[in-house]
């Protein structure tokens, strides 16, 4: 039996492949010495992970939360929402709507030269003179306070009270577009850093290959086309990792844009995409009527709006004021009948004020205030309507990268496995430097699809809790 198994083996030697067989036994006892001599990678990542400390020693790192936090404080947009609900805060009074009395007080003081000329039946009365001195003083205070006008001052006050609540509404808006976009660049960058992973993984390969074609050329096994393929393959590789940071970096810019913080600062970014997958469109559809903040600020419109109309229409009603006040009056004359005229006290009294014609304005201005109202109507009901569509739609899209997921991680691992069996059959000698680049390239692939579809899913959820006002 052992004669019939070596029989095939002479014979081939025989033949002139004895000089082949030597080299492929040297190659088997001699290989793993020669890579394990020549393999750079080590000393590649041994570098790598020294540049990675030194960055990120020079840099901050930069959590989720951190980077809302800095944004929500630094925004220029919230800070002008905070100074809107002041302004509103402070109209939101009782003065501002007319509902206090108003207390005026006057003082004059006037001194004249008067010249006199007076003719009597009886010629001794006569009078005349020139330049006569005269002075008044007067001084008063006066009082008035609306008691009735329609109703108007209340629906002022009630109108003042909406006004400041939408502003805060407006406010939790702003916020929640900062969010969403913080959020956003944030992941982004996670996703451009997880390809720049991908690159350095299949880069890592490249010099695996790169090696293992050196090693065999070394004991004769590869040619010298093997060897400038698996070098050039390597320096795209390396330069694709270059472009890909430069992405990287411009996507951090514009994360300090948003925070607004100086764009030449360094952060480091060190997260993972994780993705809840307990949303529920009823949820969301639920919130975005009466949790999402643009809706209800729209529908606080309405109600404003509708208050704007009954004071519009308390003008066709009549006014009625009461008045009060002191009055103080010290007339001294020179020359004349009367030397000193004075004249103070309080007094009181009561003013109604009818509006009988005035060519319509009031009934115009009811009939305008009642057109906003619909208007306001129909703006919330676009708005409902639009993110209602967009709910719908981003919705579709997380259920659908969710499905996604589970087989992008599938293909993932699968692909890495690939890659890595395929190095193993090319260190054997049974498979091509061909095999070897399309394992790498359905790796890369692999990879970016699985980030593209975390990213995505992640994308969605966010627009999801926005459009939900759910965004913490």
């Amino acid at each position: 039996m052992t004669n019939m198994k070596t029989l095939p083996l002479l014979r081939s030697i025989g033949r002139g492949g004895f000089r082949e067989w030597i080299l492929g036994l040297a190659a088997i006892l001699v290989f793993p010495c020669l890579l394990r001599a020549q393999d750079p990678m080590k000393t590649h990542r041994t570098e790598d992970s020294a540049k990675a400390a030194q960055a990120q020693q020079a840099s901050f790192a930069l959590t989720l939360p951190d980077a809302v936090q800095i944004a929500l404080k630094n925004s220029l947009g919230i800070q002008m929402a905070k100074n809107n609900i002041s302004i509103a805060g402070i109209n939101n009074s009782y003065s501002i709507a007319g509902g206090l009395p108003s207390v005026n007080a006057t003082a004059a003081d006037q001194e004249q030269a008067t010249s006199l000329k007076q003719e009597y039946a009886t010629a001794s009365n006569n009078k005349q003179s020139n330049n006569a001195l005269s002075n008044n003083l007067s001084g008063g205070l006066n009082a008035s306070m609306l008691l009735y006008n329609g109703e108007r001052v209340a629906s002022a006050k009630k109108r003042l009270e909406v006004i400041e609540s939408q502003t805060r509404q407006q406010l939790s808006s702003r916020a929640l577009i900062i969010v969403n976009n913080v959020m956003l660049k944030y992941y982004d960058i996670v996703r451009q850093q997880g390809y720049s992973k991908t690159l350095e993984r299949s880069i890592d390969a490249s010099r695996e290959k790169l090696a293992i074609v050196q090693a065999q050329q070394s004991v004769g096994l590869a040619n010298n086309a093997d060897l400038f393929q698996s070098q050039v393959d390597l320096n795209t590789q390396i330069q694709n990792l270059q472009a890909q940071q430069l992405v990287v970096d411009q996507d951090k810019t514009d994360l300090l844009t948003l925070l607004t913080l100086n764009p030449d600062s360094t952060i480091a970014v060190e997260d993972t995409i994780l993705i809840d997958k307990s949303i529920q469109l009823s949820t969301i559809l639920s919130a975005v009527q009466t949790a999402n903040p643009d809706v209800m600020a729209a529908d606080q419109q309405i109600t404003i709006n509708q208050f704007i109309q009954k004071e519009t229409a308390a003008q066709r009603y009549p006014s009625l004021y009461v008045n009060g006040g002191y009055n103080y009056s010290r007339t001294k004359n020179t020359v004349g009948f009367s030397l000193l005229n004075l004249n103070y006290g309080p007094f009181a009294g009561v003013t109604l004020s009818i509006p009988i014609f005035n060519g319509g304005i009031y009934r115009k201005q009811q009939q305008v205030a009642g057109i906003n109202i619909r208007n306001a109507l129909l703006i919330k009901d676009t708005l409902v309507l639009n993110y209602t569509s967009n709910a719908v739609k981003n919705w579709l899209a997380y259920k659908n990268n969710l499905q996604q997921l589970e087989t992008a991680k599938a293909n993932y691992d699968l692909s890495q496995k690939l890659l890595d069996l395929v190095l193993r059959r090319f260190e054997l000698k049974q498979a091509t430097i061909v095999e070897v680049k399309n394992a790498q390239q359905s790796f890369e692939n692999a990879g970016f699809l699985l980030i593209n579809v975390s990213f995505a899913a992640k994308s969605a959820e966010i627009q999801l809790r926005r459009y939900a006002g759910q965004l913490n």
